[in-house]
């Protein structure tokens, strides 16, 4: 055997060289959680792309929220200098109703498992339960937040192209045209508050289990806490019942006139509804592993 031969570890006896697989070794495992996750979020992509429903309910939530947002910019006039019609709020009106859909798309890709029976079949494949929670909160977030984006480019457009000849001009105290910051921040924030409300609404839906009773829940939440917080007569509980409501808390992200006055800041505001939404996604979660299928 030639010195060659022993450098290169080649069969004397062929005229090949090593191996090009030798000591390659397998490839490397991805990270349990990581798997477990990844494969979460592809079924649980799986399961709302095949649902017909998905795409009608996503369907409905841009149609009622670019119709409500536009009969608003069409019917509110300024009819004089600082009026006070806030035109983040007029020409994003339709943001209330819409939300309202959202929540029963979310409650609905978490609920109907129970009412089927089929969440049974999902803990099997997946053990994680809190993965497969996560996995459906993501999905329904990133499908609410594209028809979202749709939905709020639509009425936002409607509204630059309505307000201004309803008196919403320079004249009156809006400057030279309605798109500054704080529009942009209105229209983009309402993007984020129908994802929280789905997260909102994914979290209520695991703790409850049930489609009705959750539904009921999110919209009263949503709802009633703010008819509750108007009987309040006292200002300073009157005020205080508005910040923790998480509608009125969270549409605050809409506001672009007298901030000072506001009971929260936008930023605050929208903050308060996350605040709701992960609070409700983890006791639904910590639901999860102490509860039965």
């Amino acid at each position: 055997m030639t010195a060659s031969a022993l450098r290169t570890g080649a069969d004397p006896g062929s005229g090949s060289g090593p191996d090009p697989g030798a000591g390659a070794g397998p490839p490397a495992p991805r990270h349990p959680a990581l798997a477990t996750f990844t494969d979460a979020l592809h079924a649980e992509w799986t399961k709302l792309r095949t649902v017909a429903g998905t795409a009608w309910l996503l369907a409905a939530a841009v149609v009622l929220t670019v119709g409500l947002s536009a009969a608003s910019a069409t019917s509110v006039t300024c009819d004089g200098p600082h009026c006070g019609e806030d035109p983040g709020t007029v020409g994003l009106l339709g943001v209330i109703l819409g939300q309202a859909v959202v929540a029963v798309l979310a409650v609905l890709a978490v609920a109907d498992e129970y009412t089927t029976g089929m969440i049974r079949v999902t803990f099997t494949a997946m053990p994680r339960r809190e993965a497969v929670l996560a996995a459906k909160a993501s999905i329904v977030a990133a499908l609410t937040g594209v028809a979202g984006l749709v939905a709020i480019a639509a009425s936002a457009g409607v509204a630059l192209a309505l307000l201004p000849g309803n008196g919403f001009t320079a004249a009156n105290g809006y400057g030279p045209h309605l798109t500054t910051a704080a529009t942009a921040r209105a229209a983009f924030g309402s993007v984020l508050y129908l994802m929280l409300v789905a997260l909102l609404a994914v979290g209520v839906a695991a703790l409850l289990r049930d489609s009705a009773l959750a539904i009921g829940a999110v919209l009263g939440l949503l709802y009633l806490f703010p008819v509750v917080a108007m009987v309040i007569s006292n200002p300073v509980w009157h005020r205080h019942a508005l910040q923790l409501a998480p509608m009125q808390a969270g549409l605050s992200i809409q506001n672009t006139i007298n901030l000072s006055h506001q009971p929260l800041s936008p930023w605050q505001g929208l903050g308060v509804l996350a605040l709701w939404a992960f609070g409700a996604l983890a006791i639904g979660g910590l639901t999860l592993r102490i509860r039965d299928a």
